[in-house]
């Protein structure tokens, strides 16, 4: 550049701006500025790959192999979230804040503190819980960047995830609250009860307003989502039964009348899959490691976030695949991990009427066992629970509530001797039988301190058992044997009574690989141990089959379901006839 041009510009560059600063100079410094932004942006940006982050051993070796295939890695959809997008954050603020406080790992890189396997392994839990404190604090803000949960499809999650999400948002919980383990190896598990209720608390600065969607699908029509009506639960248990191997067990065609003299066909059915529990209890059910704890204690039932996934559960346990559930020393090779329960009710006024039927199976010798039964004169036994809503736990979880993680055949059953030096006025001949909250004086649930959990032996007084019993604090039971022909009508409470109800008659048969049990019951009664059913009131039903010669815990079981009269929300509906 010359001439005039050349001085103008010149005299440009040299013209003061701010402070005494000459335009030429500030161009300069910008231009080293950009330069250095760049630069520096360049270099945070390297550190925020996946190459960067597997660089290092302690993370290639470790936490990366164990990555690896998980959702996060390799999906259907080829979304591929990786280190940073988990762990580092994208606002810049809070991107910087993470940078600053990985100088405290390099630190660590440099003294050596997990560069080995054993070393790592020592500190898993710690940096865990480091990453779940920082996620919690951000409600789960890295999570947010992909997953919102209030614009998810409620209709295209199962009813656990769908309720629990609907709980989250309500109550103020955060993904990591119940999303941990997901891309690496489980530790959870070793959190305490109180170290995982505080880490999983709600914060009320985390609810959010529940969208439309979720309301209406959680709220809305109830008939809609609890009737007993055949066709929409048979599209549900076919869709189950593709994923059961014997290819024998399959819906059970309804008949049009028997020996009842009832026609069935007017009796709405409600198919049902029972499943094999293996020695799930109620402190199971209340401890840390079952997800739900929280909502089930908050009021929501079982049957709200399992009813369509007890096929998946049943085959977990029986195959000795579930994660806290399975068999292992008392597994039974082959063993169905549920049934498929065609279930119909009807009244005439006076009796209540409910049909069960149900495909039969192959045997499965127990190993266990002299000859594989631990039953030999009966194939098939049935067992009825009937409690009202005043029974603790009774509302969410049927019959469940009576089975604790102390009774006979479970993990912490107390010995003959502990049960014979205990002078408690319970008949322990069998060992611990069934009972309810309603009669100890404390259920011992976290094991805090090495204490057995349970309660066999924090029985009430006498009177006060007698009390709990006039009202109505007990739970309806009605056994019946289809080899031998014997039924049994007793209840529970302070432990397993059966004897003095008003008794049930029953039938049964087995035909073209169907078994049909009958059962007649009055609905009123003066008998203690006995429930009035009424039919402007909604009851708790829950029952068992033991199938295959099986005996004691060995049986597959339902979850809660609403016995009701005439009334279309309730999940089993008995229609007068």
């Amino acid at each position: 550049m010359t001439g005039p041009y050349q001085n103008l510009f010149s005299n440009i560059l040299k013209r003061k701006i701010i402070l005494g600063t000459t335009l030429g100079v500030a161009l300069f410094f910008m231009l080293i500025g950009v330069l250095f932004w760049g630069g520096f942006n360049m270099g945070m940006e390297a550190t925020n790959t996946m190459e960067f982050c597997i660089s290092c051993h302690e993370m290639e070796e470790n936490v990366y192999q164990e990555y690896k295939g998980t959702i996060h890695d390799a999906n259907r959809s080829g979304v591929r979230a990786g280190c940073p997008d988990c762990h580092v954050p994208r606002p810049w603020i809070y991107k910087m804040k993470r940078k600053l406080q990985a100088s405290n790992e390099v630190l660590h890189k440099i003294l050596g503190t997990i560069d080995t396997p054993e070393k790592f392994e020592a500190h898993r839990l710690q940096l865990a819980k480091n990453e779940w404190a920082r996620m919690k604090a951000s409600d789960s803000r890295e999570c947010r960047n992909c997953h919102e949960i209030s614009t998810m499809d409620p209709e295209a999650q199962k009813p656990r995830a769908r309720k629990q999400h609907y709980n989250a948002m309500k109550t103020g919980q955060t993904c990591i609250d119940c999303h941990k383990g997901i891309a690496h190896k489980k530790v959870h598990d070793q959190l305490t009860e109180e170290e995982k209720d505080e880490l999983e608390k709600p914060n009320p600065d985390f609810i959010r307003p529940i969208p439309e969607a979720y309301d209406k699908f959680i709220n809305g029509d109830k008939k809609t989502k609890k009737t007993a009506k055949a066709e929409p639960e048979k599209e549900d248990v076919v869709k189950q039964e593709t994923k059961v191997a014997d290819a024998t067990t399959k819906a059970v065609p309804a008949s049009s009348s028997d020996s009842s003299g009832v026609d069935w066909e007017k009796a709405p059915e409600r198919l049902i899959n029972i499943f094999y529990p293996g020695q799930a209890s109620m402190e199971w059910i209340l401890g840390k490691n079952h997800s739900g704890k929280r909502a089930f204690k908050s009021g929501d039932r079982c049957f709200e976030c399992h009813d369509e996934e007890t096929v998946d559960i049943g085959e977990l346990v029986a195959s000795g695949e579930h994660e806290y559930l399975a068999e292992t020393e008392t597994l039974i090779p082959e063993k169905r991990g549920s049934i498929p329960v065609s279930v119909r009710a009807t009244h005439d006024g006076e009796n209540l009427y409910v049909r069960f039927q149900f495909p039969e199976t192959g045997h499965t010798p127990a190993p266990f066992a002299d000859g594989g039964k631990m039953d030999a004169e009966n194939q098939i036994k049935l067992a009825i629970m009937l409690a009202t809503d005043d029974v603790t736990y009774a509302d969410r979880a049927g019959c469940w509530g009576t089975c604790h993680i102390d009774a006979k055949g479970m993990p912490e059953a107390p010995s003959a001797e502990e049960t014979a030096a205990s002078g408690l006025a319970l008949n322990f001949e069998k060992g611990v039988t069934k009972y309810l909250t309603e009669s100890r004086t404390k259920i011992e649930i976290k094991g805090r301190g090495g204490k057995k959990r349970g309660g066999w032996d924090k029985l009430k007084e006498e009177a006060d058992i007698k009390t709990e019993l006039e009202a109505g604090h007990f739970m309806d039971l009605i056994r019946y044997q289809a080899g031998t022909g014997k039924s049994e009508d007793g209840y529970i409470l302070e432990q397993r009574h059966m004897e003095g109800g008003q008794g049930s008659e029953f039938t049964s048969s087995l035909a073209d690989g169907t078994w049909t049990i009958l059962m007649k019951r009055k609905l009123a009664s003066e008998k203690a141990g006995d429930i009035s059913l009424a039919t402007d009131q909604v009851y708790n039903l829950g029952f068992a089959i033991h199938d295959d010669y099986t005996n004691g815990r060995y049986h597959h079981v339902s979850l809660g379901y609403k016995l009701g009269f005439d009334n279309d929300e309730a999940e089993i509906n008995a229609v007068k006839q």
